[in-house]
């Protein structure tokens, strides 16, 4: 057919890939949708059957590409949701040129939605309070930039972040601000834990129960940080809201059975060193009664407020 030749030219991951590295602000779910607008342009679909099932399995090739899907999927999501509302009420060209408008709306404003809970959160951020954060989150940063502009005075705590050492960039990134800053061992969180006011996460995915889906150790952090009663926020953009209900660390779609399995003793020594990324998750679930409070660009919302949030936009 037409439109699986142009999809067959068109390599929706080579563009998502694209879209990453040209651009170290742009989160998944932004360049997915950014990479299927592209898709949409290029297609050339005769039936509306043809033109949606090209844009479900380029989603499809999308998440399979990803070692985590979580995020990206919320953007893909987003885009089919959209797409479905138009194919009810246009032609095939009529809905092409509105979900193009659309996508380019959403890549150009998400960078608003990033500003707009960075000005909810700004109220929590008061002088003299020592913050501790988890790994890197780009709408953390853009918190505690705007809380610098406000003239406020602060320390960061910083988790390194194993096994990927994400927390040494939030540090490069504080330090340029001018923030005090130190990082912390992810097993030094309990011993700093009582010098802090208060704990800022970001999310790969905020689910239906309100709950977060984010960089192993949120989840450990969060009990250590309810246990001490120190309040835990979670930052996250409304496009990162999925539709997944998760009852425990095993309901995750990114969860594999040899993820810290027990295997039969090999024949030579193992260098742990190079085994922990690849048995280890990169990603856990905090269940919502850990969190207090979340900074959205729709507002701060309880947790419970996310499944209102998800019925506003799919039941629409």
């Amino acid at each position: 057919m037409a439109g699986s030749t142009s999809e067959k030219e068109f390599d929706i991951v080579d563009q998502y890939n694209k879209l990453i590295k040209e651009d170290a602000s742009i989160s998944p779910p932004v360049a997915a949708v950014g990479s299927l607008v592209k898709l949409i342009e290029q297609q050339n679909a005769t039936t509306m059957l043809e033109f949606m099932m090209i844009a479900r399995s380029a989603c499809d090739k999308l998440k399979a590409a990803s070692n985590n899907s979580i995020s990206l999927s919320a953007g893909c999501d987003v885009f089919l949701k959209q797409m479905s509302r138009l194919s009810h009420t246009q032609s095939v060209e009529e809905c092409c040129n509105a979900l193009i408008r659309a996508g380019t709306e959403f890549v150009q404003g998400a960078g608003k939605c990033r500003e707009s809970v960075a000005e909810f959160g700004s109220p929590f951020v008061r002088d003299e309070q020592t913050i501790l954060v988890h790994s890197y989150s780009r709408v953390i940063m853009e918190l505690l930039s705007r809380a610098v502009k406000q003239n406020k005075r602060f320390r960061v705590y910083i988790t390194e972040s194993r096994p990927d050492q994400s927390g040494l960039r939030t540090a490069e990134e504080l330090q340029r601000l001018g923030i005090p800053c130190e990082v912390i061992l992810d097993a030094a969180i309990g011993y700093v834990m009582e010098k802090v006011d208060m704990i800022l996460v970001g999310a790969e995915g905020v689910v239906e129960s309100g709950g977060l889906i984010n960089k192993i150790g949120t989840y450990q952090l969060a009990i250590i940080a309810k246990a001490a009663k120190k309040p835990l926020y979670a930052l996250a953009e409304s496009f990162k809201f999925v539709r997944l209900y998760p009852l425990s660390q095993y309901d995750l779609p990114t969860y594999r059975s040899d993820l810290l399995s027990f295997k039969e003793k090999p024949a030579t020594k193992i260098d742990w060193q190079k085994e922990l990324p690849k048995s280890n998750p990169m990603l856990d679930y905090t269940p919502p009664e850990f969190i207090t409070l979340l900074f959205t660009d729709l507002g701060v919302l309880t947790p419970s407020g996310v499944s209102d949030e998800l019925i506003k936009f799919y039941l629409d």
